[in-house]
C-alpha cells in the first residue's frame, strides 16, 4: 500500500493540482479558451509527438502488436457498450453519447501528462501513450462523430477533420527521422525540447479550464454506466487483451496504464454540437476524471507490481 499511496502522491496529485489550478484562474480571469485550445492542438502535442517518437526506439513489430492491442480493445468496448444501451433501453441520442463515454478516452490532456510523470526518462513509455492518443484521434473523427451524425453525410468531413491533426504528421516524421537515425540540430532541437516540456502543465491548466464551469446534478443510471465502461470494464479487458498478445515490460505497462483514462473531452462536444444529451456528456466528462484519481493510480500501481 506504501506504494499506491507514493503513486497517488508524486503522479495522480500533481495533475489534479494543476487542473485545479486551470480551473480556478478559468473562474477568475476567464481564459480564451479558443486561444488555449490552438496551443495545445497545432504547437504543444505536434511537439511532445515528435520529441518523444524521435527519442524512443519502438520498432515496427512493437508498433504492430500496439494497434492489434487497441483494435481488440475498443471493439470489445464498442460492443459491450451497444449492448448496454440496449439492455437499458436508451433513446438514440442517449444511445450514442453513452457509447462515446466509454469508447473514447482523454489520452492526450490527461493521459499524455500522466505517462510523462509515470515514465519520466522513458521514451518508450511515452511514444506509446502518443501512438495510443493519435489512434483515439480516429476513433473520435470516425467511430464517435458516426455515432452522432448519419454515415452517409459526415463520413468525408471526419477524415477531412482528421487528416487536418498535426500530430498525425509530427508523428510520422518523428518515426521517419528515428528509423533513419537522422540527427537533429542542437539550434532545432532546444525549441521543439522546451516546448515538448512546457506541454504537461499547460496541457493540465486548460484541461482544469475546459472543465471549470461544468455542473453535477444527479448520478442517474447512463452516468454511473459510463463510469463502470470507461473506469473499470476498458481496464480489465485491456488486462485480458495483454494477456492474449504475451505482452509484457513497459508496452504492457503503458498500454493498460493508457486503457484507464476518463471520458473523453471529444464527446462532450460532439454530443453538444449535434444536441445528444450534452448534459449528461458532460457529467461524465467531470465525474469520470475525477473518479480516476482512485481508479488511475490503482491501475498504475497494479502495472507495476505485474509487468515489471
Amino acid at each position: 500500500m506504501d506504494v499506491f499511496f507514493l503513486i497517488l502522491l508524486h503522479v495522480i496529485l500533481p495533475v489534479f493540482l494543476l487542473i485545479g489550478v486551470g480551473a480556478f484562474l478559468h473562474r477568475k480571469f476567464n481564459f480564451d479558451m479558443g486561444t488555449l485550445s490552438k496551443l495545445n492542438n497545432y504547437l504543444l502535442l505536434p511537439a511532445v509527438a515528435f520529441a518523444n517518437v524521435y527519442q524512443s526506439k519502438m520498432g515496427g513489430d512493437t508498433l504492430l502488436l500496439i494497434l492489434n492491442f487497441l483494435v481488440l480493445l475498443n471493439l470489445c468496448l464498442m460492443v459491450i457498450s451497444a449492448g448496454m444501451s440496449k439492455l437499458f433501453k436508451f433513446d438514440r441520442g442517449l444511445s450514442a453519447t453513452f457509447k462515446n463515454s466509454v469508447v473514447l478516452s482523454n489520452s492526450g490532456n490527461f493521459g499524455l501528462p500522466v505517462s510523462q510523470l509515470v515514465f519520466v526518462n522513458n521514451p518508450l513509455g511515452l511514444s506509446i501513450q502518443v501512438f495510443v492518443m493519435i489512434f483515439q484521434n480516429l476513433l473520435t473523427y470516425t467511430y464517435g462523430l458516426f455515432n452522432s451524425v448519419s454515415v452517409s453525410s459526415s463520413g468525408l468531413k471526419a477524415m477531412k477533420v482528421f487528416l487536418k491533426n498535426p500530430v498525425i504528421y509530427a508523428f510520422l516524421f518523428g518515426l521517419l527521422l528515428q528509423a533513419t537515425s537522422i540527427s537533429i540540430p542542437d539550434y532545432l532541437w532546444t525549441p521543439i525540447e522546451s516546448i515538448s516540456n512546457a506541454f504537461l502543465a499547460i496541457a493540465l491548466i486548460t484541461l482544469g479550464a475546459q472543465s471549470a464551469f461544468l455542473k453535477l446534478y444527479r448520478f442517474s443510471a447512463p452516468l454511473l454506466l459510463s463510469l463502470l465502461g470507461r473506469l473499470v470494464i476498458s481496464p480489465c479487458i485491456a488486462f485480458i487483451v495483454i494477456l492474449i498478445l504475451n505482452l509484457d515490460g513497459t508496452t504492457a505497462q503503458a498500454l493498460f496504464i493508457a486503457s484507464s483514462f476518463p471520458t473523453s473531452r471529444n464527446s462532450s462536444l460532439l454530443a453538444l454540437e449535434y444536441g445528444n444529451h450534452p448534459e449528461y456528456a458532460a457529467q461524465a466528462v467531470l465525474l469520470s476524471t475525477v473518479c480516476s484519481m482512485i481508479t488511475v493510480t490503482t491501475v498504475v500501481y497494479l502495472s507495476q507490481i505485474i509487468f515489471s
